[in-house]
C-alpha cells in the first residue's frame, strides 16, 4: 500500500512538472490565428540539432498555404544543406477553442494541436528515413508568433521518451 501511495505521489509530482501548456500564453499578443498566418506564401529557415546540440542539417522550406473554410492545406517544399529535397503536404482542420488536427503522408495517424494567445503546440508522430530505414519519432512542436510576419518554432524530437534532437525554424510570411 505504501508503495502505491509513493508511486501515485511521484506521478502527481511529475505531471505537475510537465512543462508549459498553450493556455499559459493566452494573454500573449499578437494573437496567433493559424488560418490567417498560414495563408499565402511563407518561407522558413531552420536547423536540426542532435541531442548534444550540434547542428547536423540546415534547410529552407517554401510553403504555399490556402484555406477553404476551416480546412487548410500547407504544401511544404524542403531543400536541405546537403542538396536533398523533400515535400510534405499538411491537411489541417480548425476546430473550436483553438484546437487543430492534421494529417500528412509521413505522419502516423492524426496530429493534434492547440493555439492560445501567440502560441501553438503541435504533437505528432513522423515517419523519418534514417540510414535506409524508416523510424517513427514523436514531435513536441511549439510555435510563437513574434509579429504579423515572423513566427519562431522549436520542436523536440524523441523516441520512447528519449530526446533525440531539436528542430528550430524561423517562418517569414510574404
Amino acid at each position: 500500500m505504501k508503495r502505491r501511495l509513493l508511486l501515485a505521489a511521484t506521478a502527481a509530482l511529475l505531471v505537475g512538472c510537465a512543462g508549459p501548456q498553450p493556455a499559459d500564453y493566452a494573454a500573449e499578443r499578437p494573437l496567433l490565428d493559424l488560418k490567417q498566418y498560414f495563408n499565402g506564401d511563407v518561407v522558413a529557415h531552420g536547423v536540426f540539432t542532435n541531442r548534444s546540440g550540434k547542428v547536423v542539417k540546415r534547410f529552407t522550406v517554401l510553403m504555399r498555404c490556402a484555406w477553404t473554410g476551416d480546412e487548410g492545406v500547407l504544401d511544404e517544399a524542403f531543400t536541405y544543406s546537403d542538396g536533398t529535397t523533400d515535400r510534405r503536404v499538411w491537411r489541417l482542420t480548425r476546430h473550436a477553442d483553438g484546437r487543430y488536427t492534421g494529417t500528412a503522408g509521413d505522419v502516423v495517424g492524426t496530429a493534434t494541436g492547440q493555439a492560445a494567445g501567440n502560441a501553438f503546440r503541435w504533437n505528432y508522430t513522423l515517419r523519418l528515413p534514417v540510414d535506409g530505414n524508416v523510424v517513427e519519432v514523436q514531435f513536441d512542436d511549439w510555435m510563437y508568433l513574434v509579429d504579423e510576419r515572423v513566427m519562431l518554432n522549436r520542436a523536440v524530437m524523441s523516441k520512447f521518451g528519449i530526446r533525440l534532437g531539436e528542430v528550430t525554424l524561423s517562418f517569414t510570411k510574404a
